[in-house]
């Protein structure tokens, strides 16, 4: 009996996939793989139940002989296990990013003869509305608020984006990149107080109020469902920060990363050019069990940002607050720096490595931008937030269209350079 196989990524049957098993009956025997985990988080999808629950859900479907677990979404594991006859597939992976994998699947099969069968995507009210819950379910805070620590244990490092606003939110949600045949995105979104400030027009000296920066953790949270990093600056008082956390983890946040400075609050990437204070061990330490103490859930965590480097403080004064805050019960630690050079960075992580192999280790290269993720990663880390790189692309994108306006005295010379209204819209879900 011929078999045919096919692929599904999801945590509810609805009737596309009851028409891609029938179809798949009238072939032959039919084997479903389950897309792993590891492997859904790369292609866009979170699961909101576990892959065991997933392979169980798929046996009990009416018509399904077989289900196996697929590790790559390439398909390569599963044709070289199963040799199937035919791959059906919905006909919605026919363009866009997914076309790379369906190129790939039907060269595969070319090579002994298999065949490659699209059938017309099912999308009803009934599906529109199975698709939304579930997106809905992963925006639910005790769903989103857990993911971070997932994705630490799942992924080799977790690629975080900033976001500061409902639309750059979505542009982090959605964007899907093919590279090499592989499908790629980022995990996380950084909710950055210098990114926030100057969306706002105001200096990033912790001028924004937490109720305005809450107010854009809901704009984003609206719209989206990847886990949000929290930029907490200084935390503020011990006896507000408490404060802080009890309402980031109520609202669904992963994460808090916090600074170990006080005082008013100065751009780290100034370094020793204005005058910054950094708290003793002590005095961080004991904000930091404040607000373990303060939190509900065993979901949240609250990063430690160590500013040593930046202050010309020296790496033994960084790996002591390092494993100090980690006593105290910090959930991971940030080191920072702003030398393009990366050699202290990977010091410091190979250092603390050493002692601590468990402790996420967080970095942002903005200014040691050539290391790639992969190295970093060898190094022991486990968060790579790209902290301002959207906003920092957008500002002169817009000033230069304002320029030319003025100099032109009409639109026509800026538009090549524009992306239509209507593709912008597009990236906004319709209820």
């Amino acid at each position: 009996m011929k078999k045919v196989y096919t692929c599904f990524c999801t945590d509810v049957i609805h009737d596309g996939h009851i028409n891609i098993v029938n179809e798949a009956k009238k072939r032959g025997r039919v084997i479903i793989g389950a897309l792993s985990d590891k492997a859904l988080i790369r292609y866009n999808k979170f699961p909101t139940v576990s892959q065991e629950e997933r392979v169980k859900l798929y046996r009990s479907i009416d018509g399904v002989d077989d289900v196996v677990v697929q590790d790559d979404m390439l398909y390569d594991d599963v044709i070289t296990l199963v040799q199937p006859d035919y791959i059906i597939h919905g006909d919605n992976w026919q363009s866009g990013p997914e076309k790379a994998i369906r190129d790939h699947v039907e060269e595969l099969l070319s090579k002994y003869g298999g065949e490659l069968v699209d059938v017309p995507y099912t999308y009803n009210e009934k599906v529109k509305k199975i698709d939304l819950q579930l997106r809905e379910k992963l925006a639910m805070p005790e769903y989103r608020r857990k993911r971070l620590r997932q994705l630490i244990q799942m992924t080799p490092i977790v690629k975080t984006m900033e976001a500061h606003s409902g639309l750059t939110g979505l542009i982090v949600e959605k964007t899907v990149v093919e590279h090499e045949g592989r499908l790629d995105q980022f995990d996380a979104m950084w909710v950055s107080s210098l990114c926030d400030s100057t969306a706002k027009g105001k200096p990033d000296i912790e001028l924004v109020d937490m109720t305005s920066r809450f107010r854009t953790i809901d704009d984003i949270m609206e719209v989206t469902t990847k886990p949000i990093i929290f930029d907490g600056d200084t935390g503020g008082l011990t006896e507000h920060f408490v404060y802080t956390v009890r309402s980031l983890e109520r609202m669904g946040v992963s994460a808090v990363i916090i600074e170990d400075k006080k005082g008013l609050k100065k751009n780290s990437l100034f370094g020793t050019e204005v005058e910054q204070t950094q708290a003793t061990i002590e005095e961080f330490s004991e904000k930091i069990r404040a607000g373990k103490n303060a939190q509900l859930t065993d979901d949240f965590m609250i990063i430690a940002r160590i500013e040593s480097l930046i202050l010309e403080q020296g790496m033994e004064d960084a790996l002591e607050r390092a494993f100090s805050f980690v006593e105290a019960g910090a959930d991971g630690i940030m080191i920072h720096s702003r030398k393009k050079d990366p050699a202290e960075i990977v010091e410091f992580c190979d250092k603390f490595r050493e002692k601590d192999k468990i402790t996420p280790i967080v970095v942002v290269p903005s200014s040691f931008n050539t290391i790639t993720e992969a190295e970093l990663a060898e190094h022991g880390v486990n968060i790579v937030i790209y902290a301002n790189q959207l906003t920092r692309s957008a500002f002169p994108a817009m000033q230069k269209t304002a320029e030319d306006i003025l100099k032109y005295h009409r639109a026509k010379e800026v538009d090549d350079r524009l992306m239509p209204i209507k593709d912008i819209i597009t990236l906004i879900d319709e209820l």
